[in-house]
């Protein structure tokens, strides 16, 4: 038996890429990337008739602290009278990756990155996706803009696209910005070397806590779903970490769904087809209304967002605790989103968890296909060109998109189970304080507080209602296969 061997990073880097090939998604790129890659010089020329020099503004980019494919910039100016200028810049991958090269049908393989602590598989080769197409600080690069002018009250006065060139002159953290904006950290070096940035900044936060209010009364969701992340230290697992949701991923959330939905507006008012993301109005609304008449709230019989949020917003209120296992079961009931393609003259389904009608996956084309195909989908249209997909082709990959990015999604479920049990595996036998997230007739789960893990109740237990805390104590951690297991302590 080798269960005693002590698992490393290389491990679970191991098992990332077998549960991707269990899942239909391609670890590694092929030869002909290699060789399409040999061919690209630098990045791709800025130059051209119909592309804007927007360099001078002052450009930013707000994501995590260890991302180097940079998708997005902002930067904005108040107007007179009160409103808000604000300008989104995303890198224009296109330039160097065209339809149908090796490069692009790889990315088309698996249609995203997917992001496990021991090891990232990114969409396109690092090369472009970290550098030649990444926005990167100092550097000048092609880019989609799109300028929102935002009245007052945070309502959308107007919108345009266009074909730019830019330079990204601060690159900024979430964490950093965030504990800036809430008053506890200093501004970042990065930002303060940029005449007016702290300015600008608290100009996009004050829009963004604006759009996110108004998104809110028309129903849209709050949720706070459970993703720990394993922190190493080599080729240790030293810890897993809950990752907190701040103003600064929030300020760049709601610039990025306002940027979409510029961008889904654009297509549709030049008579173009969109890959829209979607989530029907849910099935299963009516599992929905007996989770929440358990807690004591009647909601109506028909799918009504913003009773949903209501009730969201009363149990995170009422009890934080639990809200993140509150949240994951409403959002299995709503079911998953889903590319589908809108055809101009067609009905918008919209984006029932969002709470807005025009979403269009756009701002993340280094890590995201459908990003890539809308980017395409928006130049061609610039450019009073056909688009070149044809709506047969969009349909097709509007489903297939949706099938990976739920393996996708499964499989970086499933390897954060595996770095859960590496934590854990040196410490079977000890006791953990937890709660009970789940039950059916056959198996019961619970989750641990520190460190954050989910695990199963084993050893026959009696009943426990969803939501009981409990005295655990670990009896399995299996790297191998992801399984972590656990009986209630007996008291002493």
């Amino acid at each position: 038996m080798a269960h005693h061997r002590h698992h490393t990073r290389t491990d679970l880097a191991r098992i990332a890429a077998d549960v991707m090939r269990e899942r239909g998604l391609a670890p590694e790129f092929p030869s002909d990337v290699q060789h399409q890659l040999q061919a690209i010089t630098g990045p791709a020329p800025v130059q051209g008739k119909d592309i804007t020099d927007l360099r001078h503004l002052p450009w930013c980019s707000i994501d995590n602290d260890d991302s180097r494919d940079l998708d997005q910039l902002s930067a904005s100016e108040v107007l007179p009278g009160g409103a808000v200028k604000i300008l989104v810049a995303v890198a224009d991958v296109d330039a160097l990756v065209r339809k149908d090269s090796a490069i692009d049908r790889h990315a088309c393989q698996n249609t995203t990155s997917v992001y496990t602590g021991a090891r990232i598989f990114p969409m396109l080769p690092e090369r472009l996706s970290t550098d030649l197409s990444s926005l990167n600080q100092d550097e000048d690069r092609l880019a989609l803009v799109t300028a929102m002018v935002f009245n007052p009250d945070a309502s959308l006065a107007g919108s345009t696209v266009m074909h730019a060139c830019v330079r990204n002159k601060a690159q900024l953290a979430y964490d950093a910005i965030a504990a800036w904006l809430d008053g506890t950290g200093e501004l970042p070096a990065a930002a303060a070397a940029i005449d007016g940035l702290d300015a600008q900044l608290r100009t996009q936060d004050a829009v963004a806590q604006q759009l996110r209010a108004r998104r809110r009364e028309q129903g849209a969701l709050e949720f706070e779903t459970f993703q720990p992340r394993a922190v190493f230290d080599g080729e240790e697992v030293v810890d897993i970490v809950e990752q907190p949701h701040n103003r600064a991923r929030q300020l760049i959330e709601e610039l990025m769904i306002a940027t979409n939905g510029c961008n889904a507006h654009f297509l549709s008012s030049k008579g173009g087809m969109a890959l829209r993301r979607v989530v029907r109005s849910p099935e299963r609304w009516q599992r929905i209304v007996d989770v929440a008449r358990d807690k004591g709230v009647e909601l109506p019989a028909r799918p009504d967002a913003r009773a949903l949020e209501a009730f969201l917003a009363r149990e995170h209120r009422r009890d934080p605790l639990r809200f993140p296992d509150l949240s994951l079961v409403i959002v299995k009931l709503m079911g998953r989103g889903e590319y589908v393609l809108e055809k101009p003259d067609g009905d918008p389904i919209g984006h029932f968890g969002l709470a807005v009608r025009d979403y269009t996956h756009s701002t993340a084309p280094n890590r995201r296909y459908p990003d890539l195909i809308t980017s395409r989908l928006i130049k061609a249209a610039l450019a009073h060109q056909h688009p070149p997909y044809s709506p047969s082709e969009l349909d097709h990959l509007a489903q297939h998109c949706t099938q990976q990015e739920d393996a996708a999604q499964k499989v970086e479920r499933r390897v954060r189970k595996s770095e859960a049990a590496l934590v854990l595996e040196r410490r079977i036998g000890e006791h953990f304080d937890g709660i009970v997230t789940g039950a059916d007739p056959q198996s019961t789960w619970v989750r641990t507080f520190a460190p954050p893990v989910e695990g199963k109740l084993v050893g026959n237990p009696p009943h426990l209602d969803i939501g009981q805390r409990v005295r655990l104590t670990l009896v399995v951690a299996d790297v191998e296969h992801g399984f972590i297991d656990f009986v209630l302590a007996t008291a002493n």
